[in-house]
This record gives structure tokens, C-alpha cells and sequence, in this order.
């Protein structure tokens, strides 16, 4: 049994170290603040325990000491109990106060350290914290000592004096005062200043001022306060991504969602997840494919379920040794390329009717199975087989409506985004379904292609940017253009 103290990092979920994720992978319990990322929880194993305990400004779920007890009564319970701490747990984190109660009481414990954002705030700022010829040396220092102490431990004039860089957390409340005896150190009123508010995330706003003007400047809580000649450098690159400060609505199903948001976030920008549509398998008699001269495939779904089927049915991808595959779009043909086969024929442009132009005639009586949703448009069957082919459909599952998070659906009504993605005509269909009322001014649309663009016309809307490729890469390419001064958009909170 061990209670594991794991720091979190400053937000940015990329930064929470290996050993902190194989913990939570593999914890019975964990017992968390209020974190920049909810997504480091879905890290936890379904049935694990979930106590949050998180602080803030002017409130708090659990004093430090309820917090120690729980660590303590978990502990002597569980194999694996994780207290997943924002940034480092011994960095203004009160991990020292809980390992203390931990060895009190006999339970054993173990510190995962993380990424402070002392440190890694300033670095997504572009500033290094040390810099050879302008600072050897950082002081990290809390802004917000404990008021039951009823004295300050902080010698301000003497940090003054020592120069170097000083990085303040938890002070946005007290930067006058702060200045104040910083400047009274002998600190001139021109020394830069930078506060870099979230860092690490994809709402981090940077500030940057001097002391003498630090306690009249607007500064919002939490924001790591940089102080020093290092404040003035700017090697900027988080700020500078292409879609850094956009809020864009992603409507793909919840199975196909991740790649795209984590590309766009990749860009900078935040996503706005609205599934319009969820993926239900049906049960289907999967046929003889031997039998048939073609497979083709509509979609990386259908791919997944026809596996599935074949896998259930102790086959494997030796039944389709004669057969020919085709793909509608990249995305397919990278979903066959996983399970080890090469797409035959992939049309030049993502769309049926292409499809069917560019597919050979049939020279006999040749067959093509076609895998799609059970509701589908109909250009693809009808036009194979007014070419020659005798078709056959497999329906694997059907799209129906998604129930969408609530605070999702009314950012979307209040139109809190900067560009809203469509990627088939059933998200169009449903989204308009879900959202009902769209906001009076319209932030740009993007449509994967000409079908998904028909179905935005039909529903009312207007189509910005059609993609060219049709294909999610060519989905991001006009996010890109279309949001080329995004930076410059209005921010949403």
C-alpha cells in the first residue's frame, strides 16, 4: 500500500511525466485539486475512487488537514493511491505537509515530481529563466505567504539586491506591494516584467510591463510573474502557432473526434467538442467476400466493424487474397493500411461521384461489395451499377444523434468559437438538429466537400471554405487560411 504524490504539471497534459501517467493508469484511488486539465482523471481506471479536493481563491472542497486524513485512510486501505497535485507536489504545493501526516502514520509514500510553472510558464512565454550575460541565477518565490504565520518570511529588499531573476507565484493579489518594496530594494522602475497568465495552455496570455508600473498593470489570477532583465527576451513559439487564441467547434463523432482536435490543438487552438453524431454498430451477416471482385469501403468505421466481424468469425485478412479494395478517402485507406492492406483504388477526389467516375466498368459479371451506414446517399450503389457491377451492401452501423455536453451547446448557440468544422453530411444534419436557434452573426464554416457542403446550404448555413483535399488535412489547410489572424479575434474566455 503507498500513496504516491504526483505533481500534474502546469497544464498542458503533454507535460505530466511517464511515471505520473503509469500511476494513474493503475490507481485504486485519486485524490486531485482543482486542475488546469480534467483530462488527466479519464487517465484513471473506471471503478478507481475520485476525491477531489481542490482550492481556489476564497474557498476550498477540504482544508489541508481533512485532506491529510483522507490520504491517511486511503493509504491504509489501497494498493495504488495517487494525491495528483497541480505542478510539482514541493513547489508551493503542501506536499511537504502531506508526506509529514503520511509518516505519522506508518503509511509508506513515494513523490512524483513535476513541471513547475515557474519554470515552464515563462518558457511557453519564450523568456528562459536564466540566460547567459543577463542572468545566472532565478529565485522562486510565493506571493501569498500563509496569514495565520502573522509575520512575512519574504525579504523582498534583499531579493531586490540580489538581482537575477526573480519568478513570483500566487502574488497578482499583492503586486503593488510587492513592486513597492522591490523598488524600494533599489530595483529600477523600468526593470521588464512579464506575467504569464495559464501558462502552458491554450488560453496562456502573456503580460508584459515594468515594476514600475506592475501594480497599476491589469494582471489575472493564476499567472506566474517574471521579474528581471530575462522578462524583456522574447523567443515567442506558443503564442506564434497558427491557430493560437481560435475556438473551433469540432462535430465529428466522439470516435473520430481525437485526431482532429489534437492536431488543432497541436496549431494553438482551442476545441470546442460537439458531437453531432454517434456511432451505432448493428448486428449484419457478414458475406462470403471471396466472392466478390471488389471491397469497397466508405469510411474508417466500417472498416473497424468489418475486422471485427471477421475477427468474431475466426478469419483474417487471407479471406480478401483475391479480392480488390478500394477506399473513399485518405482516412479509410489509412484504416485498411493498419490492419495490413494497401487500398487498390483511391479516387483523386474524396467524394462519390468521383468515385464512380474514375472506378473501371465492369468487364463481366463482376461483383463489389460496398461497406457504409445504413442510411447513406445513394450516388455510390446507383452508379456502380450503372456501370456494369452487380452490388451488394454491407451495414455495419447506423449514425444517430449524440447527446451533447450542455456548456459545449451553449457556447455554440452564443456563438463562443471562431470557426465551426463539418466533416460529413450527417454531423450537418444533426448539429443543426442539436443546436436548433445558430448565433445571429456566424463565425466561417468549414466543409470537408461537396456533399457535406450541399447538406450546409439545404440546412440553411453558408459554407466559408470547402476543403481542397477533401480530407481532415484539408479540413486543418483552410482552418488555417480562413483563421489566418486569429491572434488578433476577439478572446472568448
Amino acid at each position: 500500500m503507498t500513496v504516491y504524490l504526483v505533481g500534474a504539471g502546469p497544464g498542458d497534459v503533454g507535460l505530466l511525466t511517464v511515471r505520473g501517467r503509469e500511476l494513474l493508469e493503475a490507481a485504486d484511488a485519486v485524490v486531485f485539486d482543482r486542475l488546469a486539465s480534467a483530462e488527466l482523471l479519464q487517465l484513471v481506471p473506471e471503478g478507481a475512487e475520485r476525491v477531489s479536493v481542490g482550492k481556489g481563491p476564497g474557498f476550498a472542497e477540504k482544508t489541508q488537514d481533512e485532506i491529510n486524513a483522507c490520504l491517511v485512510e486511503l493509504g491504509l486501505k489501497l494498493e495504488t493511491v495517487v494525491r495528483l497535485k497541480g505542478g510539482d507536489p514541493f513547489v508551493f504545493g503542501r506536499g511537504g505537509e502531506e508526506a509529514a501526516a503520511l509518516i505519522e502514520a506508518g503509511v509508506p509514500f513515494e513523490v512524483v515530481p513535476g513541471i513547475t510553472s515557474a519554470i515552464s510558464a515563462p518558457a511557453y512565454a519564450g523568456i528562459p529563466v536564466t540566460h547567459r550575460g543577463t542572468s545566472t541565477h532565478v529565485t522562486i518565490v510565493t506571493g501569498h505567504e500563509d496569514p495565520a504565520k502573522g509575520h512575512t518570511d519574504v525579504n523582498w529588499e534583499a531579493l531586490a539586491a540580489a538581482a537575477g531573476t526573480l519568478v513570483i507565484l500566487m502574488g497578482v493579489g499583492h503586486r503593488a506591494d510587492i513592486a513597492a518594496r522591490l523598488l524600494a530594494g533599489g530595483l529600477a522602475p523600468e526593470t521588464p516584467v512579464a506575467a504569464v497568465r495559464n501558462g502552458t495552455r491554450l488560453d496562456q496570455v502573456t503580460v508584459r510591463t515594468t515594476l514600475g508600473a506592475l501594480g497599476e498593470t491589469p494582471i489575472v489570477n493564476p499567472s506566474a510573474i517574471v521579474i528581471g532583465a530575462v522578462a524583456a527576451l522574447d523567443y515567442g513559439w506558443f503564442e506564434q502557432r497558427p491557430l493560437f487564441g481560435t475556438r473551433i467547434v469540432v462535430t465529428r463523432a466522439r470516435e473520430q473526434a481525437s485526431e482532429l482536435r489534437e492536431r488543432l490543438e497541436a496549431l494553438g487552438a482551442q476545441t470546442v467538442e460537439l458531437p453531432a453524431i454517434a456511432i451505432e454498430p448493428i448486428d449484419f451477416e457478414l458475406p462470403a467476400l471471396s466472392t466478390f471482385d471488389w471491397l469497397v469501403c466508405s469510411s474508417a468505421n466500417g472498416v473497424a466493424l468489418l475486422f471485427d466481424a471477421m475477427t468474431d468469425a475466426g478469419w483474417d485478412a487471407r479471406a480478401l487474397a483475391d479480392v480488390q479494395i478500394a477506399a473513399i478517402g485518405q482516412a479509410t485507406a489509412d484504416a485498411l493500411a493498419a490492419r495490413g492492406l494497401r487500398a487498390d483504388f483511391v479516387p483523386s477526389r474524396f467524394v462519390s461521384e468521383v468515385f464512380v467516375e474514375e472506378f473501371p466498368d465492369a468487364d463481366s459479371e463482376g461483383r463489389v461489395l460496398i461497406v457504409r451506414p445504413e442510411v447513406a446517399r445513394d450516388e455510390l450503389p446507383d452508379g456502380l451499377t450503372a456501370k456494369g457491377w452487380q452490388v451488394e451492401l454491407c451495414l455495419p452501423y447506423r449514425t444517430v444523434v449524440a447527446e451533447p455536453d450542455a456548456a459545449a451547446l451553449e457556447a455554440v448557440r452564443a456563438g463562443a468559437f471562431d470557426a465551426i468544422t463539418f466533416t460529413s453530411s450527417s454531423t450537418v444534419t444533426n448539429t443543426c438538429q442539436v443546436v436548433g436557434a445558430w448565433p445571429a452573426v456566424m463565425p466561417p464554416v468549414i466543409s470537408i466537400g461537396p456533399a457535406t457542403s450541399e447538406t450546409v446550404q439545404a440546412n440553411g448555413l453558408t459554407v466559408h471554405t470547402e476543403a481542397d483535399p477533401h480530407s481532415i488535412d484539408g479540413v486543418i489547410a483552410a482552418l488555417v487560411d480562413t483563421l489566418a489572424d486569429g491572434r488578433s479575434l476577439p478572446s472568448h474566455g
